[in-house]
């Protein structure tokens, strides 16, 4: 099999491409700037972007699926339009740059932030109603974005949506904002949990979902790829199990939370640093509505594994790159 895959260098990216070269797959990736999560791999590299239509085109000339995963995450709003530039219109031109090649199938790897997840109910299903502009920019543009690509496959791309729940795992290069939690709590950065949860699945049972989708999957139907509701000191737990280090023992409640999350924004502005949360992640962790995952395991087998067996490996793997603090041991949850 040819695969083109955009997004490589992500979360999902690198695992999803060390799996397509495990089956035994020729792949091209379309690479922007950070080549981390695929440096010494045996890929094709394609300079550019999903703003950049020709790169597109390049890098998908002779696929026979293309893997659309390139996306700005963010937490913050979004102040210099990328947000809506990578989400919506990027979605769209890797979406009719596939068709244009006449490439085969085309698996668009979203989210379930598509869905309105404070206004849809206490559970979320494929048929929830998408996130509107009133939601935070990120939710909005992932939602655009899927309602783009859905135009194309109604002009003829073999389309595919899969919308994964907060992505959890290994390879974890940059690392994503879930890493972060991880790595905060083995270093006891962490003066206090927030209040709330989420619905949580780990990487590689994404990346065989994906996977799944490339066969399984029917023309313009979208799959929603759950796992495991755990709040945060439930996921704190389990760390502190995995690596003996013990978590905060405070959780301030969400009220609390939502009085501290505009100073630290205005800091995080001044700074060029992350915050440690917005109102837009306090929103996430908020609503966490039961995610309905029963298309994608009846249809693509998606099978989500132990919140434990994701930890520890996580873990693991920060330990085999040195970030795990002097004297912590990952250990098996019990």
């Amino acid at each position: 099999m040819k695969a083109a895959v955009t997004g490589a260098s992500g979360h999902v990216g690198a695992n999803l491409v060390r799996r397509l070269l495990a089956l035994g797959a020729k792949v091209r990736v379309l690479v922007h700037e950070d080549r981390r999560g695929i440096d010494g791999l045996e890929v094709d590299e394609i300079e550019g972007d999903v703003l950049d239509v020709p790169s597109l085109r390049s890098a998908f000339t002779g696929a026979e699926v293309v893997y659309h995963l390139a996306a700005r995450i963010s937490i913050t709003g979004d102040p210099d339009g990328q947000v809506q530039r990578i989400n919506v219109e990027g979605a769209e031109n890797a979406a009719r740059a596939a068709l244009e090649v006449g490439a085969g199938r085309f698996v668009h790897v979203s989210s379930i932030h598509a869905h309105d997840l404070r206004e849809g109910g206490p559970r979320i299903d494929e048929d929830s109603a998408p996130s509107g502009p009133a939601r935070p920019a990120y939710d909005h543009s992932k939602a655009a974005g899927q309602a783009r690509v859905q135009a194309v496959i109604q002009e003829g791309l073999d389309g595919v949506i899969v919308n994964p729940v907060g992505v959890l795992g290994p390879w974890d290069f940059s690392p994503s904002r879930m890493g972060h939690f991880f790595l905060d709590l083995a270093h006891r950065r962490l003066p206090a949990l927030v209040e709330g949860g989420f619905t949580w699945v780990d990487v590689r049972d994404v990346v065989d979902s994906i996977v799944a989708a490339t066969e399984r999957g029917k023309t313009g139907q979208s799959y929603l790829l759950g796992g495991p509701r755990l709040d945060t000191r439930q996921l704190a737990v389990v760390a502190e199990r995995i690596t003996g280090v013990p978590g905060p023992r405070f959780t301030s409640p969400l009220w609390m939370a939502r009085l501290g999350a505009p100073p630290m924004e205005w800091l995080a502005r001044a700074t060029g640093k992350e915050p440690l949360y917005t109102r837009e992640a306090l929103e996430a962790l908020e609503t966490n509505p039961e995610v309905d995952d029963s298309r994608a395991r009846a249809v693509l087998g998606h099978a989500p594994r132990a919140i434990e067996d994701t930890v520890r490996d996580t873990y693991r793997w920060f330990a085999d790159r040195g970030l795990l603090p002097p004297g912590v041991m990952v250990g098996s949850a019990p």
